[in-house]
This record gives C-alpha cells, sequence and structure tokens, in this order.
C-alpha cells in the first residue's frame, strides 16, 4: 500500500478499489469493507470519467456548479481488460511488448494501473480540495459503453 506524504493533498492508493468483471479477472472472493468514505452520504453522485481532460474539468465543473453539503462523490472509471486493446491513451506500440511473454505483459498491465490510479487521483483533486468525500471505483471490462450503460 502506498501512502503519499503527510503535506501532500493527494488520497492514499489504499481508497481506490479495481474490481474486475470479466472471465479473464474474477472477482474478488474476500468481502469489500461496508465503511466507505461515501456510506454516509445524503447524495451519492456518481460521475464517469475516462483519463482526459474533458473529465477532470467534469469532475471541476461538479464542484463548483452541482455538488452541495452532504454529497459524496462515486468515480468510475472503466478500463480495458488488456492495456493493448484500451482507446484511451491511443495505440501501444507492439515493437516494445513481448506478446509472447507474459511477464512482459502482466508487467505492462501493472504499469499501466499504476498510471490509470495516479491520473484518476489527479482527477479527484478539486474533491479533495472542496473536502468533498469520494471513492474511486476502477472497473476492468472489454466493453467500457457496456459496463458504464449496464452496471458497474
Amino acid at each position: 500500500m502506498q501512502h503519499p506524504s503527510p503535506d501532500s493533498d493527494m488520497p492514499p492508493l489504499a481508497s481506490i478499489k479495481v474490481r474486475s468483471s470479466s472471465p479473464r479477472f474474477p472477482p474478488p472472493t474476500t468481502p469489500l469493507s461496508t465503511e466507505t468514505p461515501t456510506a454516509n452520504a445524503q447524495r451519492k453522485i456518481g460521475i464517469a470519467v475516462d483519463l482526459s481532460d474533458e473529465s477532470a474539468f467534469a469532475v471541476k465543473w461538479a464542484v463548483h456548479n452541482y455538488l452541495r453539503p452532504g454529497d459524496a462523490v462515486v468515480l468510475v472509471h472503466v478500463r480495458p481488460t488488456s492495456v493493448l486493446y484500451g482507446a484511451d491513451w491511443g495505440s501501444v506500440d507492439l515493437s516494445i511488448v513481448d506478446t509472447e511473454n507474459e511477464e512482459s505483459q502482466r508487467k505492462l498491465e501493472d504499469d499501466f494501473d499504476t498510471f490509470t490510479t495516479t491520473k484518476l487521483s489527479d482527477l479527484a483533486q478539486p474533491l479533495v480540495e472542496a473536502q468533498i468525500p469520494f471513492k474511486i471505483h476502477i472497473v476492468k471490462d472489454h466493453d467500457m459503453r457496456e459496463r458504464l450503460c449496464f452496471g458497474s
């Protein structure tokens, strides 16, 4: 578990949960804690985000124009099951990936998980600054639109 430095406004990375929802990535067998930063909110507001500047603007807009005291936010991000087939970051140069080597693919996936977590923490900064409780929900799925529309 990584913790930010004491003078940092960044949320601890442990508060970010990655939930898998495809046959390739079965859900964890251990139950998740029921006490979350959003548990006692009057309203829970979901904001679907990718890793774009537009998503960062959407979070800022919600903080300044929509959210009110007592609200909590769930940032929902659907991450493709493979970094080789995602759309958020453009194409991956396959010459840098040994597609036959599972360890190479795992390292690429781990590096992208770290990148995604860091970027989503950056997107959450307006919530931190406004002291609005939030959690980040990352779901791995092969179809981003379907996952957002049919239940994350």
